[in-house]
């Protein structure tokens, strides 16, 4: 029997992770590792200066949640007087818009939370833990032919400010695949990090350097009083397995529990689009997306359940910027880290070679526009972490791909729970995903003609998408099965996994 499985979106995320365990680190303690590593090589998707939620799974214990996503500010400054722009990115069949700048960063939280779940559950010092990701800050990291695209996508960010262009652009050009990319500022504020602890970036240099940029919302305050939080995990049953989601204020977690109480057993894709456009369509409806907090009692209001369900058996004869890491250790402690930093904000705070998260700015976060934000709340987030536990076998996974995380995350369920697939098969089969508005079905061209002939009879207007792309998220999971450990990288993420 081996000793742990590991899954991520990047090779030196994954290694890292890895080579935690060996040194008998615990699964949290590998993914507070790996998520340093991906905070250097995938600067896009995960910073030190952003946010994101773990969840727990201890092998003997319940689930547990911690939240250390992004608080917004506690004042906001007129729009006049915030720094805010405007961009948008081409992902081929369909456009995004973004936003960037000092106006858009919010209170980070993700340093804050690697240190509280080091205090639960680490065993090996942060100083050991900090230090692959620095040592690759310095040295450099070599491009991906991934991590290349990634940055073409957001190219207009990485070039917004010299200090960005001077680290993704020294030569006027984006760093290409198998060029390298070196950060020693990053290094250097990691490696005293860990010995300073999150103070250091809540009231010392880093949180004077981050209050610098001009444009922005942030206090000393906002840094100063931010904290994680515990929180109870949703959970849901389906067909003998139980499933531990984010519970609200995300709203990742309870659309995916409305939709998997809703279908009936091995719904085709036909069925399972139209329940994730009436699942979208009733989170719209009731305007979910400004109260997320009330999502849970909404959604998973057995006549809600009842009700969708009722609609869906009416159509069965005929229809961002984020990071995951998974791993399972060998007690059976399974951990789920899904980590965003939106696209970044486009400035790098000085002495740090750190770009702030962009989440202020986000569309999906912020559905009314730059500035709609509320103030002193956790923002929603469609990350979810999760965990599924079926015949004694623990399952840890979640995904990047921001308003299609929980479609994504949806799907690869359904596929383990009905089909009872394999990991890697569920994973890499062929994926389907609603826009919000308007309410366009995009989805994966890659499977049999009947497939794709259903769909588009269901949804005329459909977008099809010629091959896998990072556009339908990225799922990452690892398992703890009786006889040993199994992991699954997604491909569209460059996924990467190890096992022993």
């Amino acid at each position: 029997m081996g000793n742990f499985a590991v899954a991520s979106g990047h090779e030196l995320t994954t290694h890292t992770a890895a080579e935690v365990l060996r040194a008998g680190g615990t699964a949290v303690d590998a993914a507070i590792a790996g998520a340093l590593m991906a905070c250097v090589a995938e600067p896009v998707l995960a910073s030190p200066l952003a946010g994101g939620f773990l969840m727990v799974s201890p092998a003997d214990g319940p689930s547990q949640i911690l939240d250390a996503f992004i608080q917004t500010p506690k004042r906001k400054r007129s729009i006049a007087d915030a720094d805010i722009r405007e961009i948008e990115v081409d992902f081929g069949p369909t456009k995004q818009i973004f936003h960037c700048g000092a106006g858009t960063i919010g209170t980070p939280g993700l340093i804050p939370g690697l240190f509280e779940a080091h205090s639960q559950f680490g065993r090996i010092s942060m100083q050991e833990l900090a230090a692959p990701a620095v040592a690759a800050a310095r040295e450099g990291i070599v491009l991906s032919g991934f991590q290349a695209e990634v940055h073409g996508y957001v190219e207009a960010i990485l070039k917004l400010s010299e200090a960005s262009r001077a680290l993704y652009a020294p030569d006027g050009e984006l760093l290409g695949e198998g060029e390298t990319l070196r950060n020693p500022q990053m290094g250097d504020v990691l490696e005293v990090m860990a010995m300073e602890g999150p103070r250091f970036f809540q009231e010392g240099e880093v949180a004077k350097a981050l209050l610098s940029l001009e444009g922005g919302h942030l206090t000393a305050d906002d840094l100063k009083s931010y904290r994680p939080i515990g929180r109870k995990p949703l959970r849901i049953e389906r067909r003998g397995s139980e499933m531990d989601l984010n519970p609200a204020p995300s709203l990742g977690g309870v659309q995916i529990a409305l939709a998997l109480q809703a279908l009936p057993d091995n719904p085709d894709d036909r069925l399972l689009a139209r329940c994730l456009y009436e699942v979208s369509r009733i989170r719209k409806a009731k305007d979910l997306d400004h109260h997320p907090a009330q999502g849970e009692k909404i959604l998973l209001d057995p006549k809600m359940v009842a009700g969708l369900r009722k609609t869906l058996e009416q159509h069965q004869a005929a229809t961002r910027g984020t990071t995951h890491i998974s791993v399972v250790d060998k007690t059976g402690m399974g951990v789920a880290f899904t980590l965003s930093n939106g696209e970044g904000c486009g400035l790098i705070v000085p002495g740090t070679g750190i770009m702030a998260n962009n989440m202020l700015g986000e569309d999906d976060l912020v559905p009314d526009g730059p500035n709609s934000w509320a103030e002193n709340r956790r923002l929603a987030s469609m990350m979810c972490p999760m965990a599924l536990r079926k015949n004694g076998e623990l399952t840890m996974m979640g995904s990047g791909g921001s308003n299609r995380i929980w479609s994504a995350l949806a799907q690869v369920a359904l596929r383990l729970i009905d089909g009872e697939e394999p990991l890697e098969t569920a994973v890499s089969a062929p994926r389907i995903h609603i826009d919000d508005t308007p309410h366009i079905l995009d989805f994966e061209d890659t499977g049999t003609e009947k497939r794709r002939e259903a769909l588009l009879e269901e949804f005329p207007e459909a977008n099809t998408w010629p091959r896998q792309t990072m556009f339908f998220g990225g799922v990452h999971a690892v398992r703890h099965k009786k006889n040993g450990f199994e992991a699954a990288g997604d491909a569209r993420r460059s996924g990467a996994v190890l096992t022993k």
